[in-house]
C-alpha cells in the first residue's frame, strides 16, 4: 500500500460535504481498530465529521484534508477510551473452561470486541489495499491492538495499516519522529508477543471455499456429529460473548454442542457479508415456544488448512442482526 500525498484543500470549498463523506470508510476502519466496536466507531466517525464541518472555517488548507480529519478522529477516539477498560475477547480473561453450563458467566457489553462488516471499512481499491484492510480487522488482530496504550495503538494503525510516514504521524500527534518510531517499535514488540498470525487463519477461496461452506452449513443444520468432526480442527476454539467462557479443542466444542448447547439442534444458518475478514452466518435456533426460529447468534468462523479453527458466536443479536438486515425471526 502506498501513501499518496493529497494536495491542500482550499478554504471555502463548495464540495466539502462530499470530500468529508469520501473519508468515511477509511475513518470507520481506523476508529474500529482503535475502539473495537462498530457502534462506537460509527459514533466516533459521526462526531469527527461534525467537528470537521463546524471547524472548517478555521482550517487554513495548509495540510491535506485527510490529515486534518484523521487528527480530529484520533482526538475523538482518545477521548472515548480515556479512563475505561479495553475491549477484549473471552480468551483475554484466562484459561479455557470445561464444557459445562456452570461455567457460563456474562460480562457487560462494553467488555467485548464486536464484529464489523468488511464493506464498511474497505471500498473498491487496489487489491493489496483491500487485503490489508481485511487482515487488519480480524478479531484476533483487533483484540491484540486493544492491549496497546491508545497513542501507541494510533501510531501502529497509522504507520502499519494506513502506511502513513512517521513525519506525518508525528505532526498529527504533535510529537517528534523519534517518538513515533519509538512508540511503533514498542507496539510491534507487544503484538509480536501475542503471536498474531493472520496468514495462518486464511479462509480457502473460490470453489474450495464454496464447497467447504456448503458442507459446514449442511453439517450444522443437520447436527451431524461425524460431518462436524471432519470439518473442525482438533485444536479449534469457541467463544460466545457476552459469556467469558471459552472452549479449547474439538472434543470440548462438540461436548458443548451435544450437551448444554443441544438447543441449537435444528438451527438455520443464513450467510451474511464478509465480516472481520472472514466468513459469517446469522444463526436462528428453534424457539422455546415451539413455533418458528429465533435469532441466536452471529457466527464468525476462522479457517486453517481447510478446516474450521475458531468459532465466535456473538449473542447480541438485538443490535447485530439489524446491521446485516437479518429478519427478527424465521418461520419453521
Amino acid at each position: 500500500m502506498t501513501f499518496v500525498q493529497e494536495a491542500p484543500v482550499s478554504v471555502g470549498s463548495q464540495d466539502l460535504e462530499q470530500q468529508l463523506e469520501g473519508q468515511r470508510k477509511a475513518l470507520t476502519g481506523y476508529c474500529y481498530r482503535m475502539l473495537g466496536s462498530p457502534f462506537e466507531a460509527e459514533d466516533a466517525v459521526q462526531e469527527t465529521l461534525l467537528r470537521a464541518w463546524r471547524g472548517f472555517d478555521q482550517f487554513e488548507g495548509r495540510a491535506a484534508l485527510r490529515s486534518w480529519v484523521f487528527r480530529i478522529a484520533t482526538n475523538v477516539c482518545l477521548d472515548m477510551v480515556k479512563g475505561r477498560e479495553r475491549r477484549a475477547i473471552p480468551m483475554d480473561f484466562g484459561s479455557a473452561s470445561a464444557p459445562i453450563e456452570a461455567n457460563l458467566h456474562t460480562r457487560p457489553e462494553v467488555t467485548w470486541i464486536a464484529p464489523i462488516q468488511d464493506s464498511l471499512v474497505a471500498g473498491e481499491a487496489d487489491p493489496a489495499d483491500v487485503a490489508v484492510a481485511h487482515e487488519t480487522i480480524r478479531l484476533a488482530f483487533v483484540a491484540a491492538l486493544q492491549h496497546l496504550p491508545p497513542r501507541q495503538r494510533a501510531v501502529l494503525i497509522l504507520c502499519e495499516v494506513l502506511r502513513w510516514q512517521a513525519s506525518e504521524v508525528g505532526e498529527l500527534l504533535d510529537t517528534s519522529v523519534a517518538s513515533v518510531n519509538s512508540a511503533l517499535q514498542r507496539a510491534r514488540a507487544t503484538l509480536a508477543g501475542s503471536a498474531i498470525t493472520p496468514e495462518d487463519t486464511t479462509p480457502p477461496t473460490g470453489e474450495a471455499q464454496r464447497l467447504l461452506l456448503e458442507r459446514y452449513v449442511a453439517a450444522f443444520e443437520q447436527y451431524d456429529l461425524k460431518a462436524l468432526t471432519a470439518l473442525i480442527q482438533k485444536d479449534a476454539r469457541q467463544s460466545m460473548p457476552p459469556f467469558d467462557m471459552w472452549l479449547s479443542g474439538r472434543d470440548d466444542i462438540l461436548a458443548w454442542w451435544y450437551g448444554p448447547g443441544i438447543g441449537c439442534r435444528g438451527s438455520k444458518l443464513i450467510p451474511v457479508p464478509t465480516t472481520n475478514g472472514t466468513v459469517a452466518f446469522g444463526q436462528y435456533k428453534p424457539s422455546d415456544s415451539g413455533s418458528g426460529l429465533d435469532p441466536w447468534s452471529l457466527q464468525v468462523l476462522e479457517f486453517r488448512h481447510g478446516e474450521i479453527v475458531e468459532f465466535t458466536f456473538f449473542l447480541d443479536t438485538e443490535r447485530l442482526f439489524p446491521l446485516y438486515g437479518l429478519p427478527s425471526r424465521l418461520d419453521s
